[in-house]
């Protein structure tokens, strides 16, 4: 048994009254239950509160001592009590949210049916979109982007962070060989998500050391789920965030290609929320941030 708020107010009321006829009155409980609970309340404090007798009850000098905390926790807990009260009542409305597509689909878009079941007053529209949302125009409530750095005049928080590896189907390297540095790169067909020719520079680090190649395809494509299938289909070498390739590397469909290297995607690994600051101080806002933050970092 631990102590209870009813033990407290049981024992802070009959205080205060110096009855207990009076305080299950007040209290609108019995006199019984009154006493019941003090008496359980010494047990667990093993000390006695009250001095009684057949005419009077009064405070002993433990009780008088312990009646300041009493009063204390009691004034916290109705604090708190006020504090969920606004809470609920902020957490409703509808949150606007742009995610990218791939990530949204394979990530994202499997964490908000948990949070929208905690929440029933709260709605969510999600937008899937690689194109870069104007968040104050569009009345975005954030949106969800590979950067670090928002742009001028705006917010960011980060929310989660992805990881980049490099893959090949066995298939692939049967063929073509397994390459053993990162200049080897050069001589193999390499698949990233495309959209101009700077991105044919892959960077990759190991150990303080940064390698830069400058790779050949002969399939560009700007959508990571269409380069997931090419070099699933042995097509080449691929850069995936984890999220596309653990799948995979679990049923070795693909196999990790120069595993001490990490990848530097220009989009780099952190995804953060942007958005204007008066609606990232939005409470319902806020709270979805934080359960994004907590379920995404173990994903």
């Amino acid at each position: 048994m631990t102590i209870s708020s009813d033990m407290l107010a049981a024992f802070v009321k009959v205080a205060d009254c110096a009855s207990v006829s009076r305080a299950a009155l007040e209290l609108d409980v019995s006199k019984s239950v009154v006493s019941k609970r003090v008496a359980q309340l010494e047990q667990l404090v093993g000390a006695t509160l009250f001095a009684r007798s057949t005419r009077r009850i009064a405070l002993t000098p433990a009780g008088e001592a312990y009646a300041e905390f009493a009063r204390r926790a009691l004034a916290e807990m109705s604090a708190g009590e006020e504090r969920l009260r606004a809470l609920r009542s902020e957490l409703t409305g509808r949150i606007r949210l742009s995610a990218s597509v791939s990530w949204g689909q394979r990530v994202l878009a499997t964490k908000l049916p948990e949070f929208l079941l905690m929440h029933p007053a709260i709605e969510v529209e999600l937008q899937l979109t690689d194109r870069m949302v104007d968040v104050a125009y569009e009345r975005i409530d954030f949106a969800l982007r590979w950067s670090s750095s928002p742009p001028q005049g705006l917010m960011s928080e980060p929310v989660a962070v992805v990881g980049w590896t490099l893959v090949a189907a066995p298939a692939y390297l049967a063929s073509a060989g397994t390459p053993l540095s990162p200049d080897d790169l050069a001589r193999h067909n390499c698949l990233s998500y495309w959209r101009e020719a700077s991105d044919d520079l892959w960077v990759l680090a190991c150990a303080g050391e940064i390698a830069r190649v400058r790779v050949n395809s002969r399939y560009h494509v700007d959508n990571p789920e269409a380069v997931t299938a090419a070099v699933t289909a042995g097509l080449g070498i691929a850069m995936l965030p984890d999220y596309l390739c653990q799948g995979g590397l679990a049923d070795t469909s693909l196999v990790r290609v120069l595993p001490g290297w990490a990848p530097q995607a220009k989009f780099g690994s952190l995804i953060s929320a942007v958005s204007t600051a008066e609606r990232m101080r939005l409470q319902r806002n806020q709270v979805l941030l934080a359960f994004l933050r907590q379920h995404l970092a173990a994903t």
